[in-house]
């Protein structure tokens, strides 16, 4: 969850942005009005979310999956970009902040393409898989509290058909990935370092990880 890509200078980010598609009124509005929000740091850079539209164009997506919605910038890039007859599943538990999701997927008409369950994430991703829904979506992107990540993908890597992606954001925490033996480190910090580590050795993905917003692991299943 972060604005900008934090090892790329502002204008030159600016420019490659401004060399890329052009962001839709809707998502600049909405952008400008998150900007502004207290917590707007927890947003997706807005050239994060043109990767993933880029990816779901070339995986040509029919279904996407997203845990942690904030104030809706990647899912309403998302219903933009997949066909008419696409639909997103969304999830994320906090009200005020998926209000203002809403009147943007109204005020970019894709509102009637997402599904939005207000609730525990896992309680929704353990709903999906019991319902017979496992394989059935081509891309899947995690921006949402960093203990439970591991669960997350899990059960997101079981919901994403083979040759699809699951999406994690944020997988660097400001560089402090890199660092050991940190004095009071929170219990998400070695979480995300172990499971960081576990990516290379898991046999049913292809990982890559790219310097984008705060990091932004994609993983291909296999």
């Amino acid at each position: 969850m972060t604005t900008t890509t934090t090892n790329v200078a502002p204008d030159l980010q600016a420019y490659l942005n401004s060399i890329g598609e052009a962001e839709h009124p809707v998502l600049a509005a909405l952008r400008s009005r998150t900007e502004s929000h207290r917590l707007g740091k927890m947003a997706i850079a807005r050239e994060q979310a043109a990767l993933l539209t880029w990816l779901a164009r070339l995986l040509k997506a029919e279904r996407y999956l997203e845990v942690g919605v904030f104030t809706g910038y990647s899912s309403t890039a998302m219903a933009l970009t997949l066909p008419e007859h696409g639909r997103i599943t969304a999830c994320d538990i906090n009200v005020t902040f998926t209000d203002i999701a809403r009147e943007s997927w109204q005020a970019a008409d894709v509102a009637h393409k997402i599904s939005l369950h207000l609730q525990p994430a896992l309680l929704t991703l353990d709903d999906l898989i019991a319902a017979g829904e496992a394989g059935s979506y081509d891309l899947a992107l995690i921006d949402a509290d960093k203990p439970p990540t591991p669960q997350y993908f899990e059960r997101c890597l079981t919901l994403v058909r083979s040759g699809g992606v699951v999406a994690i954001d944020n997988v660097l925490l400001n560089g402090r990935v890199m660092e050991s033996d940190v004095p009071n480190a929170p219990p998400s910090l070695k979480i995300l370092q172990d499971f960081n580590r576990s990516l290379p050795l898991d046999t049913r993905i292809v990982p890559i990880t790219l310097p984008v917003g705060d990091g932004l692991t994609l993983l291909l299943k296999k």
